[in-house]
């Protein structure tokens, strides 16, 4: 059938050039190009006015990204390309040099076709799979952008081939001998590979995930996950990109499974004087009483010394003892646990650290039911708030080094 379309695009150039060859070849590679030209138009046309219509009503997406990609239309590109690799060579003789190169040009112009329609049909892969929740937590775009490598890899040998004259088989097989340079020349592309599956395989880190990596100067959002890249977003707006086999073979901070647990930790300090701590007598100790916070407490702890008292027990009733800042660390403890934005599942505590010389160190410890920033800033300092306005009431002291405030007050007191 093909013989016989070539023979009548002859008879056709024939008609206008009869007898001059060279004349007649020009009308037959010009006869040749309008129909590949018209060929081209009319699948633009199908596309556009029957098959565009269809896809928008359909309620799928994959094909709506199949056609914003152009794999559809890369694809009808494929058909004018085939009929100048079918009959423009025969434009010349079988012999001809040119017959050969036009060949040639047309298998090359072919095979760059094919490479941007699987490129094209890979990137709309991509964002097809990219939609899919399930999939979230894989390295979607590193594997689209392996099997490019590997696509492209083939097309720059399979049309080297074709230039040369030489099976591509046959160039691959001599690629072995070179695999030492190959290895050095795609280090970071085979290094990014198998750190993304590493990565992926053992669920360290995704899209969307907050890291640190003091080591690269990352703290932030990870915006996108690529072969080579880790590209993340930091919280000054700057953006920090680092190799994925950095991250395996370093160390760094993925705070995901904060957002995903029950609250966010928050650690405080204060510094009490020392010289404020003191013992409270029974009667002081009853002014709390009817405190909410501390008012069971100290009922029960009134009556345990009453018991040991009653009992001769002078052991007991001095262990009972309450100093103004255990009946302060058991407030802080109640308080914390009845927030409304604090975890009372999850550890909470008010302890002392060792002490040094600029007082007694006294950390919050607790999570928050807030997890973004500023919120999670709000809930740390309404507990700081609270807890530096009510210190005053339990007879202690916060200690802080002097400052022009304390100078002046000192110089007014003794001038």
């Amino acid at each position: 059938m093909l013989k016989s379309i070539e023979n009548s695009f002859h008879q056709i150039a024939g008609l206008f050039f009869p007898g001059t060859e060279v004349w007649h070849t020009i009308v037959y590679v010009v006869l040749i190009i309008l129909v590949a030209i018209v060929c081209d138009l009319v699948c633009k046309l199908l596309i556009n006015k029957l098959l565009l219509p269809v896809i928008r009503r359909t309620r799928f997406e994959w094909d709506d990204h199949l056609y914003d990609k152009q794999v559809v239309a890369r694809l009808a590109a494929l058909a004018p390309a085939f009929i100048l690799y079918a009959f423009l060579p025969s434009a010349f003789d079988v012999d001809n040099s040119w017959s050969v190169l036009i060949e040639r040009i047309c298998k090359v112009y072919i095979i760059a076709l094919i490479l941007r329609f699987l490129n094209g049909m890979l990137n709309a892969i991509h964002d097809i799979l990219s939609e899919k929740e399930e999939l979230r937590y894989y390295p979607v775009k590193g594997g689209i952008q392996t099997l490019q490598v590997i696509l492209f890899s083939i097309g720059f040998i399979s049309i080297i081939g074709t230039i040369i004259d030489e099976s591509p088989a046959r160039l691959f097989a001599g690629l072995g001998a070179s695999a030492a340079v190959l290895m050095l020349i795609f280090k970071d592309t085979i290094l990014g590979f198998v750190a993304g599956i590493q990565l992926s395989a053992n669920n360290m880190l995704h899209k969307g995930d907050w890291i640190t990596a003091p080591a690269h100067n990352a703290n932030g959002i990870v915006q996108d996950v690529t072969l080579n890249t880790v590209k993340v977003l930091n919280f000054d707006n700057t953006i920090t990109t680092i190799p994925p086999y950095a991250l395996v073979s370093g160390s760094f901070t993925n705070w995901r499974s904060m957002f995903e647990g029950g609250g966010r930790r928050i650690m405080r300090q204060i510094l009490l004087d020392v010289n404020s701590i003191e013992f409270l007598d029974e009667e002081r100790l009853r002014g709390f009483e009817h405190n909410h916070l501390i008012g069971e407490f100290v009922s029960q702890r009134l009556q345990a010394i009453s018991a040991a008292r009653a009992a001769d027990n002078l052991f007991q009733v001095e262990e009972l003892r309450v100093t103004n800042s255990l009946l302060f660390r058991v407030y802080l403890e109640n308080y914390i646990r009845q927030m409304g934005k604090s975890n009372p599942d999850m550890l909470y505590m008010v302890r002392y650290l060792p002490m040094a010389e600029k007082g007694l160190p006294v950390e919050l410890y607790l999570f928050s039911t807030e997890k973004t920033w500023k919120a999670y800033e709000g809930v740390a300092a309404d507990l700081m708030d609270h807890t530096l306005g009510i210190i005053k009431e339990f007879g202690l002291r916060l200690y802080q080094a002097p400052g022009s405030y304390d100078f002046q007050l000192f110089k007014e007191r003794f001038s």
